[in-house]
């Protein structure tokens, strides 16, 4: 259901964007990046979180960290990972699928500000063989996501901030 549930939201809300799918596994930021041939930064990483009673989807950059004190500021409380069994339930979409497009459900949906160093991204299309080539913005305004930034920067030669 899954791959399919992402293919009729692509038919529906953005005809021009296709799901790419992979012979060799994506379940994985490093998988991802060797099937898409993009760095692992490029690709756009969904967390599945329980923040209080509520479950919310976080899609980051494939490198990027959560810093759980800026989670905790937006949310108000630390949130906790899905249990492994929870997330094809609630999402519709297996571990290493998970994207924020097709869910079995309206989830509340937010991008780290780690994705907008990307002209285009490479998220999780339902399954751990699929996948879109979307640009940030759009992906965002797709799903009606919200943006956040609760992901950790560092400090990179140059004078360059660099979200790890």
């Amino acid at each position: 259901m899954s791959l399919e549930s992402v293919r009729a939201f692509f038919a529906e809300k953005a005809p021009d964007i296709d799901v790419i799918v992979s012979s060799i596994s994506s379940a994985t930021v490093a998988l991802a990046a060797e099937a898409y041939g993009v760095e692992p930064a490029r690709i756009g990483k969904t967390l599945s979180l329980r923040v209080g009673e509520r479950v919310v989807l976080i899609v980051t950059s494939g490198t990027a960290r959560m810093d759980n004190k800026k989670i905790k500021a937006l949310f108000g409380v630390k949130p906790k990972m899905l249990a492994l069994d929870e997330v094809a339930d609630i999402t519709g979409h297996e571990v290493g699928g998970v994207c924020p497009f097709g869910l079995k459900a309206p989830l509340p949906i937010y991008c780290d500000v780690s994705l907008k160093a990307f002209d285009i991204v490479v998220p999780a299309a339902g399954s751990t063989h699929s996948a879109v080539r979307i640009g940030p913005e759009r992906m965002a305004e797709l799903v009606g996501a919200e943006w956040i930034d609760v992901c950790e920067h560092r400090q990179v030669p140059g004078n360059q901030v660099a979200v790890t």
